[in-house]
């Protein structure tokens, strides 16, 4: 990581390096050192703490719990005040094309917002048994892959009480807490007829450039006809996620984030 540097001539010296410092830290696949910025730039290390400062002060960048950069606040009030799911969805579209064309089932992609599970794009499965619109259905968040996913990594808080659908619907916040760690650990999320049934759901989530879970990729289809390829469903999933947060980080995601824990069927 090097960040360029500005003609000793201009006048805008000091602008440039300023730019430039947010420039590496935004395009940065992790969070950025003082150390690091300072090498890659070349300044002094006074220098380059009165800029740091100042770009902290006007809210270009901020530093996370361990001290290191990250974008800052205005570039996550810019996004809050466009679309923010405009740019994902637009990243995702080949992924899911490519999930839906691999599985032939229904593929989804969902966000939290207003604190539930809220589905933002969706590719028809090819086969007729299992095809439906689901973006314009009220899912609660426990019955469904996608909303297991952020219950189980942490970005919707698990319900005291919990509404049941179907017999096999978790209905115990403890279990539902069980559940997510065991998602955690194979990768991915899974519902066998917990909201209809007959219908089974996998997601895995999608990460943002701070490492935050900000969507889940999933597929939902007849239990009859993805009942014994659970893992290997899943594990194509986390694979493409892992190129889908690649892409959300700038770039495609390195081979090793393909790889996910291993799972057996009956871990459930």
């Amino acid at each position: 990581m090097a960040v360029p540097q500005a003609s000793s001539g201009s006048g805008t010296q000091a602008l440039d390096r300023a730019a430039a410092l947010v420039g590496a830290v935004v395009a940065a696949d992790a969070p950025l050192t003082f150390g690091d910025l300072q090498e890659a730039s070349g300044l002094a290390k006074s220098t380059t703490s009165r800029m740091l400062a100042a770009l902290e002060r006007g809210g270009l960048l901020e530093r996370d719990a361990d001290g290191s950069y990250v974008a800052g606040s205005l570039f996550w009030l810019y996004a809050a005040r466009h679309d923010p799911w405009e740019e994902l969805v637009r990243l995702a579209g080949p992924v899911m094309a490519a999930v839906g064309e691999e599985t032939g089932e229904t593929v989804h992609l969902a966000v939290v917002r207003n604190g539930t599970t809220v589905q933002v794009a969706q590719v028809d499965s090819r086969y007729l048994l299992g095809s439906r619109d689901w973006s314009e259905v009220v899912v609660p968040d426990h019955s469904s892959a996608l909303g297991k996913v952020f219950h189980a990594w942490g970005a919707l808080p698990v319900p005291d009480t919990l509404e049941r659908l179907t017999d096999a619907t978790i209905t115990d916040p403890a279990e539902l807490r069980r559940d997510g760690a065991r998602a955690r650990r194979r990768g991915y999320a899974r519902t066998v007829d917990e909201l209809e049934d007959g219908l089974t759901g996998l997601a895995v989530p999608v990460r943002d450039a701070r490492g935050d879970v900000v969507a889940a990729l999933g597929i939902s289809g007849p239990t009859s006809r993805l009942e014994g390829r659970l893992t290997q469903l899943g594990r194509h999933l986390a694979g493409q996620a892992a190129q889908l947060s690649g892409l959300l980080r700038g770039h495609a995601a390195p081979a090793h984030e393909h790889s996910t824990h291993s799972a057996e069927e009956g871990v459930a």
